[in-house]
């Protein structure tokens, strides 16, 4: 078993308890966004640091349909 922490840049953004170390290029899910990891540093045998890159989150603008509305 080994201490995962997940990093994105300096922000730790997860750690959990894990059988398996993930490898570099594995796509990941944390926090309902997906990841990817980009880098892996086993600090002594049980702690591991993962360094992960989030795909970036495009929000939808609300188009405004003006022509339903009355006139004054």
């Amino acid at each position: 078993m080994f201490v995962v922490f997940f990093y994105e840049e300096k922000n730790q953004l997860l750690n959990q308890l894990r059988k398996n170390v993930p490898s570099i290029g594995d796509d990941l899910v944390i926090k309902g966004r997906k990841a990817k990891v980009s880098n892996v540093t086993h600090v002594d045998e049980k702690n591991v640091h993962v360094h992960v890159i989030l795909e970036k989150v495009n929000k939808k603008q609300l188009v405004l349909d003006n022509s339903k509305k009355k006139k004054r």
